[in-house]
């Protein structure tokens, strides 16, 4: 049955994309959620059934046919469940269909035809990213790598009139190429080592788990380093995040899809799910640490500072991104899939919520012409609260519980400075995050000042302040995702209680197996008590600082702020600027290549020396066929006088040798 989960929604698709225009929009949509619905109920079924096996032996296997077969090598289209990739699709199929329902009341007023597409593209999406998770082997994940690749750009460049979101969707393609490029690398390196041969999973992790740890910088090092740079394009962090915040220009149920559930965590999943792999190559580890911790930090300050809601949240997913692979390169693979899951409640909600003002403004996105809005939006304010809570790490919420589980493995594993760079990340991130609640919810209603950005193709547009339209809070389909969301958000974290505060880490126990080689035995680690009850006293109070900083500068004394960004100009610029790296990359990649294609290239090599050759072979051929047709007359006289010129010249040659 593990096939039917990507098929459902594979047969959605399929209906939506061949008569979903002939549909009424109830039909399209509810067929669309149906399929995600009944892909959840699968996956439920099965990670039931799987719970209930012994621990060492928690697999499922299916092969569906033999995909690729050169002598007595095959490659299997084969699935496999696991602990690992149990969490996954419940919480791609979970999150995935609560997205689905709110999408058929946000994306109502689409034409019949562009809301069928729309479907169409979220349910292959969704197919794509369940076969990445289910995936046996590494070819078979990355068919799924690349469709969510593919489904990223048809769905950030949906409205695609808009020269914005078609260049987002481009640039999400082409930065993600990039990455899938080394990806392909490193793939090949690990299946053509010669203790390996192999692109299965299981096999990769029973080949390498008896080998030594790289000391040095080996062949295994550079397979992972080349998967890690995969994983920075599909993950968005440094080189490779740039793709990410333009990709707000498609819908904003699209941005909860892509940055919650699905396509970003794919990188952080990849890495868990070669994890023993990953665990041999110590130094590429501390490259993931590195720029990961980098990722968290810089995202953050770029957040602090940003206006348009969909933004702030972006960086927030890029900064959070960058925490989780903090966990996966100090070796804490379990904290970074705890805050995954975790993660996908809160931030599917925050975008989903951010969503709900947007379509009660009619498209406005810029925080500074909001305000306000509680009193107006009630259930969209309170679970957007709760969201932010949750990302803030504010203690018995679930973001606290996974967050706090990083750090601390952080710095339980010897990891100091790292920690630091985790902590103010988390300072960061609550008080960014309750600025945004602050300026978009509190406070007096503001005018807009100047032109909107539009979260629509052209369907929405707003005529004045939202004193002077009629305020409406989420549709009942949107507020029921919201609200369930909002549940998650406070209750997810509660399977992964530390010891420290007498629970039991719960999804801990149940990820191991599927960190460690077959056969190999789950070590359970004593904890250090006091100093995780320690470090949850600093992470809880750096939440509380954060959201006390926010409301103090924004609901106080917002004078201060102004202040600060006129004192610190060049700061404010460059942090609203984004440290000018799409600039930097323009200048030094783009535009050089663009000069190279067309200058050198194309009117260079293409017109002057293809063309060029070409066109004098056609050039020289047609002016000696105009030598030799000047002979052809068809005159008798002419052709005689020739033939007695040419005899002539024969005797004459032979009589001269």
């Amino acid at each position: 049955m593990l096939s039917l989960i990507p098929l459902f929604p594979l047969i959605g698709f399929v209906v939506n994309a061949a008569i979903g225009r002939r549909l009424p929009k109830a039909v399209s949509g509810g067929l669309a959620s149906l399929a995600m619905l009944a892909s959840f109920a699968v996956s439920a079924m099965l990670v039931w059934q799987l719970a209930g096996m012994a621990p060492d032996q928690r697999v499922i296997e299916q092969t569906v046919y033999t995909w690729i077969v050169s002598g007595e090598y095959g490659i299997d289209m084969m699935f496999r469940l696991d602990t690992l990739s149990a969490v996954m699709i419940l919480v791609v199929t979970g999150i995935g269909f609560l997205i689905h329902v709110y999408s058929t009341a946000y994306m109502h007023e689409e034409v019949d035809g562009e809301y069928a597409r729309y479907f169409s593209y979220l349910n292959l999406f969704a197919s794509f990213m369940l076969v990445l998770v289910l995936g046996a082997n590494l070819v078979v994940m990355f068919v799924g790598w690349e469709g969510v690749g593919l489904c990223s750009y048809l769905l950030i460049g949906f409205w695609f009139r808009k020269k914005s979101a078609s260049d987002a969707g481009k640039k999400a393609f082409v930065v993600n190429r990039i990455g899938d490029y080394a990806f392909i690398l490193g793939m090949l390196l690990v299946a053509t080592h010669d203790r390996i041969l192999s692109f299965d999973f299981q096999r990769i992790a029973a080949a390498v788990g008896p080998m030594p740890t790289e000391t040095t910088f080996g062949v295994l090092s550079l397979a992972t380093l080349l998967m890690f740079i995969g994983a920075t394009g599909k993950s968005a962090q440094i080189p490779l995040y740039v793709w990410l915040p333009d990709a707000m220009e498609g819908p904003t149920p699209v941005s909860a899809l892509i940055h919650a559930a699905t396509m970003v965590t794919a990188g952080v999943y990849m890495i868990g799910r070669n994890a023993v792999l990953f665990s041999h190559t110590p130094d590429t580890l501390m490259i993931v640490a590195g720029i990961g911790a980098a990722t968290a930090l810089m995202a953050g300050t770029i957040g602090l500072v940003q206006n348009d809601i969909k933004r702030v949240l972006a960086y927030s997913t890029v900064s959070q991104l960058g925490l989780m692979f903090l966990a996966m390169g100090v070796g804490a693979f379990g904290a970074g899939i705890f805050h995954l899951y975790t993660h996908a409640f809160f931030k599917a909600l925050l975008f989903l919520g951010s969503g709900a003002v947007i379509h009660a403004l009619h498209g406005e996105q810029d925080i500074r012409n909001m305000g306000g809005l509680k009193k107006y939006l009630p259930i969209t304010y309170w679970t957007f609260l709760i969201g932010s809570l949750a990302i803030a790490g504010v203690p018995l919420l679930a973001g606290f519980f996974s967050k706090d589980e990083i750090l601390f493995e952080t710095f339980h594993r010897g990891h100091a400075l790292l920690w630091v760079v985790g902590a103010l990340t988390s300072l960061l991130t609550a008080t960014y995050m309750f600025r945004l609640v602050f300026l978009t919810f509190h406070g007096a209603p503001t005018a807009p000042a100047g032109s909107h950005r539009h979260d629509s193709g052209s369907h929405r547009h707003d005529s004045g302040s939202h004193q002077d339209v009629h305020l409406h809070d989420a549709p009942p389909a949107m507020a029921a995702a919201l609200i369930v969301l909002a549940v998650g958000s406070v209750a997810a974290g509660y399977i992964g209680i530390p010891h420290a505060l007498g629970g039991h880490n719960l999804i801990g126990e149940w990820l191991a197996p599927a960190f460690m080689a077959p056969g190999e035995a789950v070590v359970a680690h004593e904890a250090d008590a006091a100093l995780e009850l320690s470090l949850m006293g600093v992470s809880s109070a750096i939440a509380f600082i954060g959201i006390g900083l926010a409301a103090f500068l924004w609901l106080k004394r917002r004078d201060i702020v102004e202040g600060l960004a006129q004192r610190f100009a060049g700061v404010y610029r460059l942090l609203l600027n984004k440290y000018y790296v799409d600039e930097v990359y323009d200048a030094a990649v783009v535009q050089p290549v663009r000069v190279i294609s067309q200058e050198g290239l194309w009117r260079g090599f293409d017109v002057k020396v293809i063309d060029g050759a070409v066109n004098g072979t056609a050039t020289f051929v047609a002016r000696s066929a105009w030598m030799l047709r000047r002979l052809q007359t068809g005159s008798v006289r002419a052709y005689a006088g020739s033939v007695f010129i040419g005899v002539v010249l024969i005797l004459g040659y032979y009589l001269w040798r």
